[in-house]
């Protein structure tokens, strides 16, 4: 079964539902469905038009479950507009549905997480992590958003600030999780920026391409986490880089700075770098307090104290670190991180092992295990 068929299909489909009269909670059920039947049959009977299919099914899913409604009779009368066997409509509803997801009944938080579930194709739980709650919490607040929206018209779509968030999570999750939804990210926003002139939608662009560009150099072959600073340059996209620098410095001339142009600002300047020794930590620091102030977020200041204590010295991140709520998630990694480069390897050594069992995913376990291992073996010799 192709998991990336799929889920590259579910946004389409969607649309099909909503623009042929399904309210937006209903349609996303009855695709749900669909897709559960098409993992059930496709691999003994695989169709000739997977996209057509899924619209046929979820119609038809669509239309049983609206059958059982109080309005019985109403909505039965939508069963004649049932489309006609053959290969569905081309068209991309992607960044439409987007939009409608953002609507204004919903808050921008409740907006984010119908959003990613019902078309980035996310997970419950990887959502919940991305917002840094309980997996049940998220869970309701995604209930909850489909019970507000269920039977709402889409005549008023959400705003851009809201869209520009989920681009932003969507993208994170193809970025560093199992589940590959970088590239579409990437493509639904160059069709943001090229129907909207606003600087925030051209950072997001340029933020997107520059951590793109090093996503090669991010794996070793054995799938290990490589880390910034020990990262093959040579592997790196020199001509995304040069793009999203390209389109940040013409954000940046508008003089109305946002706080993804402030991120694609920090990542220019490691890109920029052509050695890790090289990299203006000073600079980096400056831009991450123009990212705390626009933000005020906790995960900003905590890799604002990574940048401290490479800009003015291990101990100067340490008491920088310790204004900050040990519960932040990596907290601890960065705590283990600036004692090894104070020299402390024990105190690391533990911090790394302890940080490994809080770790959001195996890959991060893995390279947090290594590293304590590898000051455990460096302090016995």
């Amino acid at each position: 079964m192709n998991e990336v068929l799929l889920r590259s299909l579910t946004p389409s489909v969607l649309g099909i539902l909503v623009r042929r009269g399904a309210d937006f909670a209903a349609a996303e059920d009855a695709v749900q469905d669909a897709l559960v039947e098409a993992v059930r049959v496709w691999p003994a009977a695989p169709p000739h038009d997977p996209k057509g299919w899924l619209v046929t099914v979820a119609w038809r899913r669509f239309l049983d479950a609206t059958r059982a409604d109080t309005a019985r009779r109403r909505r039965e009368e939508r069963a004649d507009e049932e489309p006609p066997p053959g290969p569905a409509p081309s068209a991309d509803d992607t960044l439409q549905l987007y939009f409608l997801c953002a609507h204004p009944s919903l808050t921008p938080s409740s907006a984010v997480a119908l959003t990613l579930r019902a078309v980035g194709g996310l997970t419950t739980r990887q959502i919940a992590q991305a917002y840094l709650v309980p997996e049940a919490t998220m869970a309701q607040r995604i209930s909850r958003a489909k019970r507000t929206v269920s039977g709402v018209r889409f005549d008023r779509p959400g705003d851009v600030a809201t869209v520009l968030r989920v681009l932003y999570l969507v993208f994170n999750e193809g970025y560093s999780g199992d589940v590959d939804l970088a590239a579409e990210a990437i493509r639904l926003t160059r069709q943001l920026a090229a129907a909207i002139d606003h600087p925030e939608v051209a950072g997001l662009l340029a933020l997107m391409l520059l951590h793109h560009a090093r996503r090669t150099a991010r794996t070793a072959p054995d799938g290990s986490l490589v880390p910034l600073a020990e990262q093959d340059r040579g592997r790196w996209d020199t001509a995304s880089i040069a793009e999203g620098v390209g389109i940040l410095q013409a954000a940046l001339a508008r003089d109305r700075l946002g706080e993804f142009q402030a991120q694609a600002a920090i990542a220019a300047l490691h890109a920029d770098a052509p050695t890790a020794e090289e990299t203006d930590w000073v600079q980096i620091v400056e831009w991450y307090d123009e990212l705390a102030r626009l933000t005020d977020s906790p995960v900003v200041r905590l890799n604002r104290v990574v940048a401290v204590g490479q800009a003015d010295g291990p101990r100067a991140g340490l008491a920088a670190l310790a204004a900050l709520e040990d519960s932040l998630p990596r907290h601890t990694a960065v705590a283990a991180y600036l004692h090894e480069r104070d020299g402390d390897l024990a105190t690391a050594a533990r911090l790394y092992a302890e940080a490994a069992g809080k770790a959001p995913n195996l890959a991060e376990r893995d390279h947090l295990t290594r590293r304590a291992a590898r000051l455990n073996a460096r302090r016995g010799h």
